[in-house]
């Protein structure tokens, strides 16, 4: 089933992320791990893009696999910084192989190496050629607070227009911590007439480590409310965890409320963080 058809239906959409193992003998970790959050029944499931090489050989295996056994659709990422032409038509082509039906297009990060390729430069070219190679339904991903690399907010949006106006049927959020955030960067891309489905994506954060890794790659702010429970409960693991799957329920529950019915929840394959934010909001999503 394509995305768009199931953002197109009134009822609330919980999607869950997972990411491949980086090397082959943790794969069998992995694939419990995303048995376990499919079994929940999301609404489907997205598998992450190790850019040239390394996890980007396991994602269509993974994506094959939930839509064979656990009948979830699946949404394959594919990056292009670090991919020529001719690999991108060769992953469409063994995604279209198998049935996958949805594509993330990202540029994707910039090696610590420096290395990339030089046939893609914007995610919008990877969106205009994935349209030329088959009848997928193409995602995009967009940053509430502006992507870190660009010279200004308006700017960004530009780029998201462009972005969309090159094929993208729905785009998904970078994590944020402040709903406002993204109340406000809707009304923006709005009034620039960019009108296709936007999924929040939602992070819960499980331990204070998680959480400096995020602030030094993205620079994400930080609400007081936040920062004190990262003060409180970031040396003490288990109550951290509750405390971080609870403000990210509450997060989910005020987004719904605000008739933001799409909401993709970064699980760091933790099936058990996935449960429990499903068990919580059991009577909502209905």
């Amino acid at each position: 089933m394509k995305i768009k058809e199931i953002l197109a239906q009134e009822k609330p959409v919980l999607s869950f992320e997972v990411f491949p193992p980086k090397q082959e003998d943790a794969y069998e970790a992995v694939e419990h791990a995303v048995t376990e959050i499919a079994k929940l029944s999301p609404s489907f499931m997205s598998v992450t893009y190790g850019a040239g090489g390394g996890t980007s050989r396991y994602t269509a295996k993974i994506a094959s696999g939930l839509l064979k056994n656990y009948g979830v659709t699946a949404l394959a990422h594919l990056s292009c910084v670090t991919s020529t032409k001719d690999q991108v038509r060769e992953a469409a082509g063994t995604l279209k192989t198998l049935g996958i039906e949805n594509i993330l297009a990202l540029r994707g990060d910039i090696p610590a190496d420096g290395r990339i390729e030089t046939d893609y430069h914007y995610a919008c070219e990877l969106v205009r050629d994935l349209k030329q190679m088959g009848d997928f339904c193409i995602g995009g991903a967009c940053y509430p607070e502006g992507h870190p690399e660009s010279p200004g907010k308006e700017q960004d949006i530009l780029y998201l227009k462009e972005k969309v106006e090159a094929g993208c049927d729905f785009l998904t959020t970078q994590m944020f911590f402040d709903n406002n955030i993204l109340y406000n960067f809707l009304y923006r891309i709005r009034e620039k007439g960019i009108t296709v489905p936007v999924i929040a994506g939602i992070m819960p954060v499980t331990n204070a480590k998680q959480m400096k890794r995020i602030l030094s790659m993205s620079g994400t702010y930080l609400p007081s409310r936040f920062k004190a429970i990262l003060d409180k409960f970031g040396d003490h693991p288990a109550a951290m965890r509750q405390a971080g799957i609870a403000y990210a329920t509450e997060q989910i529950i005020d987004l719904i409320a605000n008739d933001i019915h799409a909401v993709h929840v970064y699980t760091m394959n933790k099936p058990e963080v996935a449960a429990q934010i499903k068990s919580s909001l059991s009577e909502i999503l209905i």
